[in-house]
């Protein structure tokens, strides 16, 4: 009796697993494994060059340590690359080695790139962009709506740095108060805004602190 019991319920536990068992037919394709991303990854891209800071023109700007700048050379990648300037202005050129640039607009500096490597590539075309502007700087604290530090890109009076920055609803329009060194500067918006006492209406310098109470 129990070897007839056994023969009966092989039958039954081979239809089991054959239940149980992947079907093969038609089925959705089983997507690649992807690979590895170390495999896949490669040295980080340059910055597009036409993506610079807004407002920079690079026949007046003046370049400064911790600037962020995009150097392209034309069909010359291993000449191609970002870089922060030092703090003493300097930045490294591979083969050419220190080029001062601190000091200089960015149309300065790419005709001394051009010319410093003509030794190596024949007719080389280098452009400069500033990616960001870090050497130059002013504040906005107090009763505005955007406080913070701000990059000096550009020249910029008091009345434009405060009105991209905003005013909070209760602050004192009239007696702003601009820290410079160790000079207190005063102004008035609501004056200058009339058209009253625009010699207050300043520019900005780097290191200015505008407070707003």
């Amino acid at each position: 009796m129990r070897m007839k019991a056994m023969w009966v319920l092989i039958p039954v536990l081979s239809s089991y697993a054959f239940a149980q068992a992947p079907r093969i037919g038609k089925q959705d394709p089983v997507p690649p494994a992807k690979p590895n991303d170390q495999t896949i990854q490669g040295p980080a891209k340059p910055a597009d060059p036409t993506v610079g800071v807004q407002g920079v023109n690079p026949n007046s700007y003046i370049i400064g340590g911790e600037d962020i700048l995009f150097i392209k050379t034309w069909r010359q990648p291993d000449f191609t690359f970002n870089t922060a300037v030092r703090p003493d202005g300097k930045i490294t050129i591979p083969l050419v080695g220190e080029i001062q640039a601190g000091g200089k607009t960015p149309s300065q500096l790419e005709k001394e790139l051009s010319k410093a490597l003509e030794n190596y590539i024949q007719n080389p075309e280098v452009t400069v962009t500033v990616l960001d502007v870090r050497s130059k700087k002013y504040f906005i604290i107090g009763e505005v709506l955007r406080a913070g530090q701000f990059a000096l890109v550009g020249p910029i009076t008091v009345m434009e740095a405060l009105s991209g920055a905003g005013f909070a609803p209760f602050a004192n329009k009239k007696k702003i108060r601009i820290l410079r060194g160790d000079q207190t500067i005063l102004f008035n918006f609501e004056a200058v805004i009339k058209g009253n006492h625009m010699e207050q209406n300043i520019p900005i310098q780097n290191g200015d602190y505008i407070i707003v109470k």
